[in-house]
């Protein structure tokens, strides 16, 4: 029998306790929405990329194998950086499982063995979600930010040529 599942509350609707030492810059509200949405879908990538990576079979396995490895890391990387960020400007990032689970905007990976030309598409649509996420946010966030902007168009610029990198591989030429 499945496990139902509720967000636990708070649900990274707190806030931060400002400390005595802490004079800086304080996110707005919609920087902090932002930038939860942002950390869940890179947290939810991660996942996504190691739930491939674990169960794929078929032809070029080993790339497939590896890339999504690297992709993993991008995922974890740019997820600590965005928490970091969200800390430095006192806000409460949130990335516990239920809360990755409800708030995310990638699709469910299949579950069990996938064939490598099946995975590549769900990774790469996982992928394209993260980046769409992020260029949703991206005005209201270099609005608000325009450094917190800045650490985005990094996280673009690496999901983009991993789309392009493991989206490469069932790809035909045009000509």
């Amino acid at each position: 029998m499945a496990k139902t599942v509720s967000v636990p509350q708070p649900a990274g609707a707190r806030s931060t306790r400002r400390e005595n030492a802490e004079k800086g810059f304080k996110a707005p509200a919609a920087l902090s929405k932002n930038m939860q949405r942002v950390l869940v879908d890179l947290t939810a990538l991660h996942l996504v990329g190691k739930q491939a990576h674990w169960n794929i079979v078929g032809p070029n396995f080993r790339d497939l194998h590896l890339n999504l490895d690297e992709l993993v890391s991008i995922a974890r990387a740019n997820s600590d950086v965005t928490a970091e960020r969200m800390r430095a400007l006192h806000a409460t990032p949130d990335a516990r499982p239920a809360v990755v689970a409800e708030q995310s905007s990638l699709a469910e990976f299949p579950q069990g063995e996938v064939h490598t030309h099946d995975a590549i598409d769900h990774v790469v649509q996982a992928i394209e979600a993260t980046v769409w996420t992020i260029r949703d946010v991206h005005d209201e966030v270099d609005e608000a930010d325009p450094t917190t902007a800045d650490l985005l168009h990094g996280f673009l610029s690496e999901l983009e040529q991993q789309a392009w990198f493991i989206s490469a591989e069932t790809r035909t030429a045009s000509n």
